[in-house]
């Protein structure tokens, strides 16, 4: 067993082997005509479940060929230009090398001694994007494993550097389409089931500022303590970026800690052409940033932000085995020492082999592309009498509805919008995302890809229609 351990003494065969599963998604990715093949879970499952885990076969070729049958050959796959669906980005070259190299090398990034240059990397990179944003020297970060965990880490900063007597005092504002991690972050931290208070968006899906101005003065003359003001930068559902500047004031006037939750809008940081969409960024005392939706990144790849490295210490413990207290003194930098994860890998050097084969300027011509995209999408949409569609796109987002000429039944329109969209899944000719506006279904595009076109958002509008149509005919045929 001894020579599947990947050492000296087998580095051609590590070579050979990964050549072997790289040749098997090349093919993939060469020949898949469509993002899915539509196969459904009853048709899998059986598949998987026959696998005896107990009798290894004994072959890497062996084993890739029983990977084609149980998850190759039907993974979604997100590189093709009609996966529409979720934030999920096709992911540039450059990265793909960076996460070959880490995972064969498989430093930590706790610890100085387990990563040594990996460390320097990450900080390298923190620091990079803290200049994107326009923190200043005193700022920091480290990275994550995602968003839910960069905004939880976020509110456990603010919640500790809030003056309150008991953690039921405390208040987290956020807008009624802010991400689900802000309520579950609450929860995870011990505040209570009143602690988030959700303020009302405008026509642009924008948080209402004259409400959250509303709420905090509300809250203080309760005698309740405003604890953090949760801005986004790109919500999931829109795309919408709350109006920064003004919530900046906000929370300058109430000494309220302020986060920004750009998971989604951090691609802006590179736009040659957008930048400008989120000024006011850099008064955050926080920042959320996922690489992996809008820097073209494998999945993981986020970090948290800090303006003022000094309030990571809510997050240090120091452990005699790992990091103790004298590596502080003898400048020894653990990056364990500001994060809420120990063992951690080192997703950092893909976006450091992203930006030093592409640059930065490079990965902000694909997210402009994506949102001009969007745009161009929109004015299809609104140009369409078969749909209605909600807002205009601040980032890459289109969420809109299938209307029937001859349906006005709002119920029915929803099985239809339903339908359509479970059914066009099942198909693989595309993916969608659906969520609801105001009660009701609608459909949601995500574009991250610049190799979609207008073309391929056309033909995907019409099977949408043409599924749609399907229903409401059968429908009609089974009411009559």
């Amino acid at each position: 067993m001894r020579s599947h351990l990947l050492n000296g003494l087998t580095a051609e065969t590590y070579r050979r082997s990964v050549t072997e599963g790289v040749e098997r998604v090349a093919a993939k990715l060469a020949t898949a005509a469509s993002p899915f093949t539509g196969i459904t879970v009853d048709d899998l499952a059986p598949r998987v479940d026959s696998v005896d885990l107990d009798q290894p076969l004994g072959d890497t070729a062996a084993a890739l060929d029983e990977l084609e049958e149980v998850y190759l050959r039907d993974a979604v796959y997100f590189h093709h230009p009609r996966y529409l669906a979720h934030l999920n980005c096709p992911v540039v070259i450059p990265a793909v090398v960076g996460e070959a190299v880490l995972s064969a090398v498989n430093s930590s990034l706790d610890t100085w001694d387990q990563s040594a240059g990996g460390t320097l990397i990450e900080r390298k990179l923190i620091g990079w994007t803290n200049a994107r944003i326009g923190f200043g020297p005193a700022a920091d970060g480290v990275f994550t494993s995602g968003g839910s965990q960069s905004n939880l880490q976020a509110l456990l900063l603010a919640r500790e550097e809030a003056k309150a007597e008991s953690y039921g005092q405390l208040r987290i504002f956020t807008s009624e389409v802010s991400h689900f991690s802000v309520k579950k972050s609450a929860k995870l931290l011990g505040l209570g089931p009143d602690a988030v208070v959700v303020i009302p968006v405008d026509h642009e899906k924008r948080m209402h500022t004259v409400a959250l101005a509303h709420e905090l003065e509300r809250c203080v003359q309760d005698g309740l303590v405003p604890m953090a003001v949760v801005a986004t930068a790109g919500t999931t559902d829109f795309g919408s970026i709350d109006p920064l500047p003004e919530i900046a004031e906000l929370c300058a006037q109430f000494g309220t800690w302020m986060h920004v939750d750009a998971a989604y809008g951090c691609g802006l940081l590179t736009s040659l052409k957008h930048r400008d969409r989120i000024d006011g960024i850099e008064r955050a005392d926080s920042v959320t940033v996922d690489y992996h939706k809008s820097f073209f990144q494998p999945v993981s790849s986020s970090a948290v932000l800090v303006r003022d490295a000094a309030t990571l210490r809510h997050a240090t413990y120091y452990a005699e085995y790992l990091n103790p207290r004298r590596m502080v003194q003898e400048r020894i930098p653990n990056q364990v020492d500001k994060s809420l994860q120990t063992t951690r890998r080192f997703d950092a050097l893909k976006l450091w082999m992203t930006l030093r084969v592409m640059g930065a300027d490079g990965i902000g011509e694909l997210f402009d592309e994506v949102c001009e995209l969007a745009q161009e999408g929109w004015q299809m949409l609104a140009a369409d009498p078969r749909y209605d569609v909600v807002v205009a796109p601040s980032l890459s987002t289109l969420v809109f509805r299938y209307i029937p000429a001859t349906v006005t039944d709002p119920a029915e329109i929803d099985r239809a919008n339903l339908y359509a969209r479970k059914a066009l899944f099942a198909s693989g000719d595309a993916v969608v995302a659906g969520t609801k506006v105001g009660g009701r279904h609608y459909l949601k595009f995500t574009l991250l890809n610049p190799e979609t076109t207008a073309a391929d958002i056309a033909a995907v509008l019409d099977l949408i229609a043409g599924h749609a149509e399907q229903y409401l005919g059968e429908s009609l045929d089974r009411a009559s």
